[in-house]
């Protein structure tokens, strides 16, 4: 039997972003900051799928309007728009309230429990969203969360013949080309990434077969937290395999409350709370509880592996 990997003592809060970790859309300043209408905006990339399919041509409806920002910024709407710039404007998001003080006292908490303590249990805190890198790079969380899986862009493409030149040119450029991409399906390959501990090992491919007891993260060990029924896939496998979710709700600058009720109606999640969280609310509440039941499933399932354990034999008299 080969030498477990890792301990299996990290828990992993799995966080989307938008009316989740800030309260309405990462975008809108960006459009504020270049006096574009967004529901002009948006409007066109509801309409960009009809718009390619009558032209034969296929776009995924998730992404489309990442290529809808760089049509943007050829045409001059998004100026100079580097993913520098993208950076500085997100720093102007605004976050939930109790974010980012949740992230420590998350990892506060398992560092007062003298079990938790003994058991080496700690916590990591991932952005998974289909938004972008850059602006959540900037935001007040980026310096102090573990990982972000989300879309990013790339400014100078490398040209044909790039192995045999050198690169002299290091200035910032706006953005020209995709570079990573998620979309709502695609968020459970980052689910999986976390759980093998791809993010911290790039010797390990996330396809690679690995016993359950081999991976960094089980998913027993993860909580979801997410807005909306574009979180499905990510709470299916989580409900399936033992882990936690939570749907959360802003009702300000819009109310997707309804959506979220949907999502417990039909079993899509184990429990909903207004995306509020400083300590005392309902979401504070039920994330710090389900802190505490892995974290106690952890230290009982090593302690009984140590009971498991034969005693030496004794002396006879």
């Amino acid at each position: 039997m080969p030498a477990p990997l890792y301990t299996q003592t990290t828990i992993a809060f799995i966080w989307d972003f938008d009316k989740t970790l800030i309260q309405g859309n990462q975008q809108d300043p960006l459009f504020a900051a270049y006096g574009i209408d967004p529901s002009q905006f948006w409007a066109e990339v509801d309409g960009l799928v009809s718009y390619y399919r009558e032209r034969n041509i296929t776009v995924a409806r998730d992404s489309a309007y990442l290529g809808h920002i760089l049509t943007y910024v050829k045409e001059g709407k998004f100026p100079r728009l580097t993913r520098k710039r993208l950076r500085e404007i997100g720093a102007e998001l605004e976050m939930s309230p109790g974010i980012p003080e949740f992230f420590e006292a998350t990892r506060n908490h398992v560092a007062e429990v003298a079990d938790y303590v003994h058991e080496d249990i700690d916590v990591e805190h991932y952005v998974v969203s289909t938004g972008i890198r850059p602006m959540i790079e900037g935001s007040p969380i980026g310096a102090i969360i573990d990982g972000i899986w989300a879309n990013d862009f790339i400014e100078r493409p490398a040209m044909p013949g790039y192995l045999e030149t050198l690169d002299m040119d290091h200035e910032p450029h706006p953005i020209s080309m995709l570079g990573y991409m998620i979309d709502n399906t695609s968020k459970t390959r980052a689910v999986f990434e976390i759980n093998k501990g791809v993010n911290r090992n790039a010797g390990i491919d996330v396809n690679a077969l690995m016993a359950e007891e081999q991976r960094r993260v089980p998913i027993r060990n993860m909580v979801y937290i997410a807005d909306g029924p574009s979180d499905v896939p990510v709470f299916s496998i989580l409900n399936r395999q033992g882990g936690k979710t939570l749907g959360v709700y802003t009702t300000e600058p819009s109310n997707n409350f309804r959506q979220v009720k949907q999502l417990q109606t039909q079993g899509r999640i184990q429990g909903m709370a207004k995306a509020d969280f400083r300590e005392g609310e309902a979401a504070y509440l039920w994330l710090m509880d389900s802190l505490d039941q892995i974290a106690a499933e952890i230290v009982a399932n090593r302690r009984s592996a140590f009971a498991e354990i034969p005693r030496a034999p004794g002396h006879v008299d």
